[in-house]
C-alpha cells in the first residue's frame, strides 16, 4: 500500500548527522560503528532506498534550525541569520537529491497528481524519486516576515511556528505563553500565501491562539494523545476535537516516549516498555473514536528525528516496516477504506482540497 509520511527530518540527518541517505540502512549504520557523539549513532532506520522498499512514495520533509538565546539550555544557533543559513544548506541538499533523481519537490496539485500516477503505475520503485513537500519545523530561522515569501518562492508550503522551548514567533513544547505580534503577523502572511499551518509543537496557549487567528489550512504533522501519555507535547482531547472541526489531519508519531507512558530517556528500551506498533494504533484509535470516523489521522512518523531504533517501536527495524501497519489496523477492525485513508488517503485528500 502507498504510504504518505507527514514528517521526516531528512536534511537534518544528511547534514547534522552526516548521513548519505542514498545508501541503504545497513551501510549508513556500518559507517557509524563506534561513534558516540549522538545517542542514535548506528541506529538509523530511514534512508531513501528503504523509503522505496516500503512504498513510501511521498513525504513531508523538513527544514529545521532553532535560534537560542544566551540563557537557553537547548541546542541551536546563536542568531536568526545563522539559523537561516542552516536551512539554506538543508535546501541545497534537497536540490542535490533532485539533481540525482533521488527526490522531487511537490508544490501544487498538478505535480501531486503526476507524482501519484508515477508511484501507482505498478512498476518497481527502484528508480522512482521520493516526492517531498517542504515544511519548516519551527519558524526561528525566518529572519523577518519578509522571509516567508522568500521561502515560499523556493517551495516551502507548510510552517510549524514552534519547536521546543521559547521561540521567536511562538512558544513550543515545554514552554507557555501566547504569540506576540510577530507570531500573529506570521500567521497572517501564511494565510495570504495559502500555506499550511502545522500545529505540532505549539504550546497550549499558542495552539488555541493560532486556532482563533488562522483561517487557512491546518494539519498536525506528528502528534499523539495526551489522554494516553500525559505530556504537553501531546494533544488533549479538546485540541483533537478542535483540529477535527477544522478538517485537519493528525500524523501519528513513532517516537517511543510519546507512545507509551513512563518512558525514561537513556534508561527505557522499546522492548522493556513493550513499545510496538500496536501501541501506536492505540493513539490512532483514540483519535478515530473522538472523530467518529477514520478521516482525521495519518502517519507522521518522525523516524530518525534525533532518535533511532533505541527509541521507536521494537517491531520496526527500518522505515519500510511501516508496511506492517495495514495488517495491524485490519486486525483492529478497520475497513480497507479506513486503512487506505490512514496510510495515505487522508493527507492526500487534505492536499487536493487546499491545492485545488
Amino acid at each position: 500500500m502507498l504510504i504518505f509520511d507527514a514528517h521526516l527530518d531528512l536534511s537534518m540527518n544528511a547534514l547534522e548527522w552526516n548521513r548519505d541517505l542514498r545508501q541503504p540502512i545497513d551501510s549508513i549504520n556500518a559507517r557509524e560503528k563506534g561513534m558516540t557523539d549522538k545517542p542514535d549513532r548506528g541506529r538509523a532506520v530511514v534512508s531513501l532506498p528503504d523509503l522505496r522498499k516500503g512504498n513510501i512514495g511521498i513525504v513531508v520533509a523538513t527544514q529545521i534550525a532553532r535560534f537560542v538565546a544566551p540563557d537557553s539550555p537547548l541546542p541551536g544557533w546563536h542568531s536568526p541569520q545563522q539559523a537561516w543559513a542552516q536551512t539554506q544548506g538543508q535546501l541545497a541538499w534537497y536540490k542535490a537529491m533532485e539533481a540525482e533523481g533521488e527526490m522531487v519537490q511537490i508544490t501544487e496539485g498538478v505535480g501531486l497528481a503526476q507524482h501519484l500516477a508515477l508511484w501507482q503505475n505498478g512498476e518497481p520503485n527502484d528508480r522512482k524519486p521520493v516526492g517531498y513537500i517542504l515544511s519548516l519545523e519551527g519558524a526561528d530561522s525566518l529572519i523577518s516576515i519578509d522571509y516567508v515569501e522568500k521561502a515560499y518562492e523556493y517551495g516551502l508550503r507548510a510552517i510549524g511556528p514552534a519547536h521546543y522551548g521559547a521561540g521567536r514567533y511562538a512558544n513550543g513544547t515545554d514552554a507557555t505563553g501566547k504569540m506576540g505580534q510577530n507570531g500573529l503577523d506570521l500567521l497572517k502572511k501564511m494565510a495570504s500565501l495559502r500555506m499550511i499551518l502545522d500545529a505540532t509543537h505549539l504550546c497550549d496557549d499558542a495552539f488555541w491562539q493560532a486556532m482563533s487567528h488562522f483561517d487557512g489550512a491546518i494539519w498536525a504533522s506528528h502528534n499523539l494523545c495526551r489522554t494516553l501519555v500525559d505530556h504537553n507535547r501531546q494533544y488533549s482531547d479538546e485540541q483533537i476535537k478542535a483540529l477535527i472541526e477544522r478538517d485537519a489531519v493528525i500524523g501519528a508519531a513513532f517516537d517511543a516516549w510519546m507512545i507509551v507512558p513512563n518512558w525514561v530517556r537513556g534508561a527505557s528500551t522499546p522492548l522493556s516498555m513493550q513499545c510496538n506498533m500496536e501501541k501506536v494504533i492505540d493513539h490512532i484509535d483514540h483519535i478515530c473514536q473522538i472523530a467518529g470516523n477514520a478521516l482525521h489521522v495519518g502517519i507522521g512518523s518522525d523516524l530518525d528525528g534525533a532518535f533511532g531504533n533505541e527509541q521507536c517501536p521494537y517491531d520496526l527495524e527500518t522505515i519500510a516496516d511501516l508496511q506492517k501497519m495495514p495488517d495491524l489496523l485490519k486486525k483492529r477492525g478497520y475497513t480497507e477504506g479506513d486503512i487506505e485513508g490512514i496510510m495515505h488517503g487522508n493527507f492526500l485528500r487534505f492536499l487536493k482540497k487546499h491545492w485545488s
